[in-house]
């Protein structure tokens, strides 16, 4: 038990100052493009947040070049995420730092944002995502009201059964 303890204290000293050194080196903040140089590293990289896109699934981009298919880095935020981060839209046109382990995915660098301390500068307060916003539709809006889906259902005409009109008569009788 003694050895377990001292264990999860070693770990929760490593990961504090591990948190402390990602924050003291804020102001060295990689710039997006180099990103893709320090693939498995943690690093602060900064950048202008020029579009917010909604992919499938509620899955959130941030994409820091006019065509995200050219661009080298992106961030990632996942649907389970954007509760605890706030509303990522109200970051396009902004220049962000962002903190966190740099990953290869697709052939570029991503940092996937999970968290809004993560988040440093200009662009460390957003608000919260609103009530209605649903991200199963890909930011339309609900009210939130619960109803099956209307179904269309086509039926057949039913045509009753006839009885064959000619009766054979048995002749003998």
């Amino acid at each position: 038990m003694r050895g377990v303890s001292r264990r999860l204290i070693s770990l929760l000293f490593l990961a504090t100052v591990s948190c402390f050194c990602t924050l003291c080196h804020a102001s060295e903040c990689l710039p997006f493009t180099e990103a893709i140089h320090h693939i498995g590293e943690i690093h602060c990289v900064s950048g202008k947040v020029l579009n917010v896109k909604a992919g499938s699934g509620g899955v959130h981009y941030l994409d820091f070049c006019e065509d995200y298919r050219l661009c080298s880095f992106t961030v990632v935020i996942f649907r389970r995420d954007l509760k605890s981060i706030g509303d990522v839209r109200q970051l396009a046109g902004r220049t962000i730092e962002i903190h966190g382990p740099v990953k290869g995915y697709d052939g570029r660098a991503q940092i996937v944002l999970e968290e809004a301390r993560q988040l440093s500068g200009d662009s460390a307060r957003i608000p919260p995502m609103p009530k209605s916003y649903d991200v199963e539709k890909k930011g339309h809006y609900s009210a939130g009201s619960i109803s099956r889906p209307k179904t269309r259902t086509t039926y057949k005409k039913k045509v009753p059964a006839t009885l064959p009109v000619e009766v054979p008569e048995d002749s003998e009788e």
